[in-house]
């Protein structure tokens, strides 16, 4: 990775459809080159049943995005 980006940094997502949106760094994938940030790229995931969980669920989270694609602030 030619930048620092550590978990933790405010980053602003300079392509794609999040375009222009800041966020926080949620963790760092470096041997995929790619970040998690706070509220950027949310996807929907099907949960299993479990005991806690009883109905199942659709969950929001955060899916990852190229380095390059951020910019820190």
């Amino acid at each position: 990775m030619a930048t620092k980006l550590r978990k933790g940094d405010e980053v602003v997502v300079i392509a794609g459809d999040d375009k222009g949106s800041k966020g926080k760094i949620l963790q760092v994938l470096r041997d995929k080159n790619r970040v998690l940030v706070e509220g950027i790229q949310m996807t929907k995931k099907h949960e299993r049943k479990t005991q806690d969980n009883p109905q199942g669920a659709i969950v929001e989270r955060e899916a990852s995005i190229h380095y390059s694609n951020v910019k820190k602030v």
